[in-house]
């Protein structure tokens, strides 16, 4: 009985941040839209999440956040829509691909490399307040860096058709975009994370659900 009321704790918890991430998505706090590209808060939540249920809830936040940011891409293109929505593809299949990957496989990225960080700082016992904030900006970074990097890597020469600037160019372009608002939004998350996640883990204490485990024993 305890296990089925854990593993229950653990979906509605996911489900309440899930609500959380779509609806920051679909409002313009979530998804701030600037000339170029749209700066987003949407991953406060997903690394939230990985701290507080797990890096299986932040992968699947993070999903949530990446099938968002897909749908928007669609449906309020700009000017680097075609790298995160496959529904605007001009390469075929390859392009498809690459939009899901930075769509949505980047923003699951985002929940693993929170929650994982957030384990190995509590077996080293590190600070909770440094290592709260230090999650929150690594979780960030991922998101801009992944995402960024691979826009590098796989629509460069899109990219410079879209901003009509050379392709020697885009490298610049993709960091002054890494620095200008990757760091920005990674400085407000660590912020942000570590308020809300403190309070939450005082509220809370050992009582968290996780993520559920099968087992062969009798319930």
């Amino acid at each position: 009985m305890k296990r089925n009321t854990k593993d229950t704790r653990w979906l509605v918890s996911c489900a309440l941040l899930a609500a959380i991430v779509i609806l920051l998505a679909n409002t313009p706090l979530g998804m701030i839209q600037l000339p170029i590209i749209k700066a987003t808060t949407v991953h406060i939540p997903v690394i939230i999440g990985a701290i507080l249920l797990g890096p299986s809830a932040g992968a699947l936040l993070g999903g949530i956040f990446g099938i968002c940011s897909l749908v928007s891409n669609t449906v309020a293109p700009t000017l680097l829509s075609f790298a995160f929505s496959p529904f605007l593809s001009t390469t075929g299949l390859p392009g498809v691909l690459k939009a899901l990957w930075i769509s949505v496989g980047c923003r699951i990225l985002i929940g693993v490399a929170a929650g994982w960080l957030w384990i190995l700082l509590k077996k080293l016992k590190a600070n909770t307040y440094l290592s709260l904030a230090l999650v929150g900006f690594i979780g960030s970074m991922v998101n801009t860096v992944t995402v960024m990097g691979s826009i590098y890597f796989l629509f460069a020469h899109e990219y410079a058709q879209a901003q009509n600037v050379a392709y020697s160019a885009v490298f610049g372009l993709i960091m002054g975009t890494v620095t200008a608002s990757g760091i920005p939004e990674a400085l407000a998350a660590a912020v942000l994370v570590t308020a809300i996640t403190k309070a939450l883990l005082k509220i809370a204490g050992d009582s968290l659900p996780r993520f559920p485990k099968t087992s062969s024993s009798p319930r």
